[in-house]
């Protein structure tokens, strides 16, 4: 994989602060992901691929969006990427090697990952569960998979799976799971921007069905319409675009009570 494949386009520029940063994640990127070659090639590749072109992992990081991190849930978690990545982030930190100009290197005390696949589940045991964390991993639907008390719920990409209805109740367990000043960080895609939505659920499915699973019906909606759910939940929400380098409408929701 070339460097251009997992920089981010903003970093591609020649001053030197922007080749240093350029430099340290190329070497997370590559520390965070060496750890799947145990599960096989495909998930090696899967987890370079992933973490190299999606926008959402480094920007988490670069805004601060993990705070110290706690006691994490992470629904929809396939392979656990982010937990290999956030216990990596936490070794450059004991090195020394973290960008000073980024906020702390987030620490997981705990965290759990519940995923529908059982392919991604034996592929996250299979890579991750030597570490220090002691990742948990479940194999469930995140429809009814008990969520224990937690400080940060992240959600990427999963919720357009199930309906509004469904939609709204797991907010609310995961509304009840969180402990005072916890902290949701939800991405979806903006189903007011109609191309771009349109495009991401195209390449969600052809994704999906690459991984050798059912590319289920997804239900949408704007922007607006998920602050309005989550505000209704108590949460103060603000929204970050999260699709930068490519063409589709994702946006970050930053939830906080």
């Amino acid at each position: 994989m070339s460097s251009a494949e997992h920089t981010p386009q903003a970093l591609r520029s020649g001053s030197a602060h922007s080749v240093a940063t350029h430099q340290f994640w190329r070497d997370l990127h590559d520390e965070a992901t060496a750890a799947y070659r145990a599960a096989g090639r495909f998930a090696w590749h899967f987890a370079r691929g992933k973490l190299g072109r999606d926008p959402v992992f480094r920007g988490m990081l670069e805004q601060g969006y993990f705070k110290q991190g706690g006691r994490i849930v992470d629904i929809g978690c396939g392979q656990g990427l982010l937990v290999s990545l956030l216990h990596r982030c936490e070794q450059f930190a004991q090195r020394g090697q973290w960008p000073a100009h980024w906020p702390a290197a987030p620490v997981a005390t705990a965290y759990t990952g519940i995923e529908l696949m059982p392919r991604d589940v034996a592929r996250a045991r299979a890579s991750l569960s030597g570490l220090p964390v002691g990742p948990t991993f479940i194999c469930g639907d995140m429809r009814d998979t008990p969520l224990p008390a937690c400080d940060l719920v992240v959600i990427l990409d999963v919720l357009h799976y199930v309906d509004h209805a469904a939609q709204d109740a797991l907010l609310q367990r995961v509304r009840d799971a969180l402990q005072p000043h916890g902290r949701l960080l939800l991405r979806v895609g903006d189903m007011g921007d109609a191309r771009g939505f349109r495009i991401s659920q195209w390449v969600d499915r052809a994704v999906t069905w690459v991984r050798g699973h059912r590319a289920p019906p997804t239900w949408g909606r704007s922007v607006a319409q998920w602050q309005a759910a989550l505000q209704q939940l108590g949460f103060s929400v603000h929204a970050v675009p999260m699709s930068a380098g490519t063409p589709f409408a994702n946006v970050l929701l930053v939830a906080d009570l």
